[in-house]
């Protein structure tokens, strides 16, 4: 213990004397850096005076070369201000020279103008007394004539007039006479030229079509079973189709019987494929029905587009393309419309190459010309209107709607096509062979018609023109005044359409003129 507790007392006597000897250390370490950082101050004061110290001696350099240098420059300023002014100076001078000299030139020049406006009011004073003495002169001789001529200046200009008046008149009717019978003679020869042309260039397949459809069948027994028991087949099938099925004594077919070429053929194909299918029954009926209008569709279809190819037009709305392909089952006096439509855009692009105006417009408004006829069994009016209508519907051109109103004259032609149209659709109905109408019965359509209007009390006359679809009726206009024509018109409208049977329309043209005649004697 006593060793441990002397190592102990030995051991803190060490660590005090190393800590005494350290404080004496740090002690003398601080004075020494003190005694260094004050010698530092001191040469670093030293050293900003002489730093001070040069930089005022510079600036004062500095100072006397920025003066030198303004007053070199101010010297130099006032040196060009001087220059300038000299010339500006001598610049005005030369001006004022120039300006004196123009001076002088103008006053030499108003000189000039004065004397020559002195001789030119001696000459316009010498011409007036001139014209005096010709004015003077002149009413002598006027005088001197009136006398001889009895006649005063402005009876003799009057007469004179008269007389060359009375001569022009004479030679320009004479002019225009051979004008109008020379240029009648051409238009007739060119016109006779281009239908001939277009004539000879219409080729046509066919004469009429039938008004009935006959569908051959295997054998008779087949009769019975499309009539069913009780007859509920054919009743079934005449009901959904709206076709007459005529069966009689025909050998091995039945007649369909319908106006409506459509619901013929839909009833001419489902009657074929139930012949061929061979179950026949009221079920089956409807199915048939059914699948033969969506084929009727498709071939109307077909029918609008080999139109449009075949015709060259383009671009014509897919629903007119449908109602064009409808024609093909509409007849019109046994001719069938699609063939004639097809037809007239033919005939309306020859003439109109023939004649130099859109030959493409031309074929437009022929295949479209009667394309009402495809809705005339489902809206009431003329196909002249609905066609226009739904040409307006689907925005066809201006020019193919006025040719579509103007080719039966409901409107007067004003444009080149619709005078085309108006030509070929003439063409194609008038051929040889184009429609079927028995002769004597067109006749007595008209006698009818004609017989009906002049019935009327106050009828003078009556015409039935264009075929029938026009009557021009001439009244007495001291019978019918203004205000009963109009009774009038509808009357004979109304019984037209009460009494007699006929295709399109009719218009009814009351006509009434009141007539002056005296004679000299």
């Amino acid at each position: 213990m006593d060793l441990i507790l002397a190592i102990v007392l030995i051991f803190v006597a060490l660590i005090a004397g190393a800590v005494v000897s350290g404080w004496i250390m740090f002690k003398k370490g601080i004075a020494y850096r003190q005694q260094q950082a004050e010698s530092a101050i001191g040469s670093a004061e030293k050293e900003a005076e002489r730093i001070v110290s040069e930089a005022k001696k510079a600036a004062e350099a500095k100072k006397k070369e920025a003066l030198v240098e303004a007053k070199d420059e101010i010297h130099k300023l006032r040196n060009e201000a001087d220059k300038e002014i000299k010339d500006r100076r001598s610049e005005i001078s030369r001006q004022e020279r120039r300006i004196q000299q123009k001076e002088e030139s103008l006053d030499k020049k108003n000189d000039n103008i004065e004397r020559k406006e002195e001789t030119l009011a001696k000459k316009i004073a010498s011409a007036e007394e001139k014209l005096k003495e010709a004015e003077q002169i002149k009413k002598g001789q006027m005088d001197i004539l009136e006398r001889i001529s009895e006649f005063t200046k402005e009876q003799a200009k009057e007469y004179l007039l008269q007389q060359l008046e009375g001569d022009l008149v004479h030679e320009k009717a004479v002019k225009i006479a051979s004008y109008e019978q020379q240029v009648k003679d051409t238009c007739e020869e060119k016109a006779r030229g281009y239908i001939s042309l277009a004539i000879a260039k219409c080729a046509a397949e066919q004469v009429s079509e039938a008004a009935v459809s006959v569908v051959p069948l295997p054998n008779d027994e087949m009769k019975g079973r499309i009539i069913g028991r009780e007859g509920r087949n054919i009743r079934t099938l005449e009901t959904l189709t709206g076709v007459d099925l005529i069966i009689d004594d025909t050998p091995e077919a039945i007649t369909l019987s319908c106006f409506d070429q459509v619901k013929r053929e839909v009833a001419k194909i489902a009657l074929e494929k139930l012949i061929a299918d061979g179950r026949i029954h009221p079920t089956r009926i409807e199915e048939m029905v059914d699948k033969a209008r969506r084929e009727v569709e498709y071939r109307i279809k077909q029918e609008g587009e080999r139109a449009v190819l075949e015709t060259n037009v383009h671009g014509i709305n897919h629903e007119l393309i449908r109602l064009i392909g409808r024609l093909r089952y509409r007849t019109s006096y046994r001719q069938n419309v699609l063939d004639h439509s097809i037809e007239v855009a033919c005939l309306s692009g020859i003439l109109a190459a023939e004649l130099g105006v859109d030959v493409n417009l031309a074929r437009r408004a022929g295949l479209l010309h009667d394309i009402g006829k495809a809705l005339t069994s489902e809206i009431e009016g003329s196909h002249v209107q609905i066609g226009v209508d739904v040409c307006k519907k689907y925005k066809e051109n201006p020019e193919v709607i006025h040719a579509v109103e103007a080719h039966h004259n409901d409107v007067e032609p004003k444009t080149v096509i619709a005078c085309i149209v108006q030509a070929a659709d003439a063409i194609s109905a008038a051929r040889p062979g184009a429609r079927s109408e028995n002769y004597e019965s067109y006749i007595k359509r008209l006698e009818k018609l004609e017989e009906i209007c002049t019935s009327y009390s106050g009828v003078e006359r009556s015409f039935a023109v264009q075929a029938g679809r026009e009557v021009r009726i001439m009244i007495q206009p001291e019978v019918i005044n203004d205000e009963k024509m109009v009774i009038v018109a509808r009357d004979i409208a109304k019984q037209i359409e009460t009494e007699m049977d006929y295709p399109g329309q009719i218009k009814v043209h009351l006509i009434r003129e009141s007539r002056v005649i005296e004679y000299a004697k």
